[in-house]
């Protein structure tokens, strides 16, 4: 996919909260190599074949060292041409030993605001993001951040390069739950992050924390529901 056109006015965590995007784990987690499946159960999602929007359902926040941000939108919805943000087609759909994995389009964010007044951002992204999602007691979700896909920078008060998955791509566990409609949701979940620049930078931080609730919409059929069963 290629990269997204850069948007200025957005806040720090509005790009840096995507890596957390279409949100993810319930508890404390910490994005990394994707969890071994070979004690897996069976997924199957549905309706195949489906396409789906992933909404912001109230506010995303993100914190790096003392920098705090809130955004209060952000989606991730399929576009012409692309296959992403559609459940798999039959038998795809299923999977008898793990989790049925997507392709996702970025998400975008605005209405954002920062705890340091003052700075303006330009936030550009690239490359397909993966969900799996994968039933269990309870069902759990994962989204998966390519390396680098996602690099900020900040201007005003503080000027700041902030560069998520700076190695290789990071896997943010996720909880998901069945529901009118369905929803992700990510609880103070780490991504590993690199932040570059001078005053007011929080270069020392290693890693973002995010928190946030996504609503999965079957766009296909609005009056169906994105369900994850075995």
């Amino acid at each position: 996919m290629s990269p997204h056109t850069p948007r200025r006015g957005h806040t720090l965590a509005a790009g840096l909260a995507v890596t957390a995007a279409l949100a993810l784990a319930a508890g404390t987690g910490t994005a990394s190599a994707a969890p071994a499946t070979d004690d897996a159960g069976p997924t199957t999602v549905t309706p195949a074949g489906h396409a789906f929007t992933a909404t912001l359902n109230g506010e995303v926040s993100f914190r790096a060292g003392s920098l705090t941000v809130t955004c209060t939108a952000s989606s991730s919805a399929p576009s012409d041409g692309s296959g992403n943000n559609h459940v798999p087609a039959a038998p795809g759909n299923t999977n008898p030993a793990g989790p049925v994995v997507s392709k996702a389009n970025a998400p975008t964010y605005s209405g954002c605001s920062a705890s340091l007044p003052g700075v303006d951002i330009t936030i550009a992204t690239s490359g397909d993001w993966d969900i799996s999602m994968q039933h269990g007691t309870p069902s759990t979700a994962s989204l998966t951040a390519p390396a680098r896909g996602m690099v900020l920078k900040s201007s005003g008060l503080a000027s700041c390069t902030v560069t998520a998955a700076p190695d290789a791509p990071a896997v943010i566990p996720a909880a998901f739950a069945n529901g009118t409609p369905s929803q992700i949701t990510v609880t103070d979940v780490s991504v590993p992050v690199t932040v570059e620049g001078g005053f007011g930078c929080p270069t020392t931080a290693r890693t973002a924390v995010f928190n946030a609730t996504y609503d999965i919409t079957d766009v296909t059929d609005p009056n169906s529901q994105i369900v994850v069963s075995g």
